[in-house]
């Protein structure tokens, strides 16, 4: 439950074509990989900054 099968892939980008267009497609897909490549960088420095706030605490 939760994961996405090959069938239910196919049927969202099947919808998206219709919605946006063959023109569209790229621009949205580029768009959504920056944003998914910006979440990533700031979860790995949040995650940097808390491991680094547990250090110091621990040397405390």
């Amino acid at each position: 439950m939760g994961k996405i099968g090959a069938m239910e892939l196919v049927l969202i980008l099947a919808i998206a074509l219709i919605i946006f267009g063959p023109a569209k497609l790229p621009e949205i897909g580029k768009s959504i990989g920056e944003a998914v490549g910006q979440f990533k960088s700031h979860a790995n420095k949040i995650s940097q900054d808390l491991d680094a706030d547990s250090k110091a605490e621990k040397q405390s």
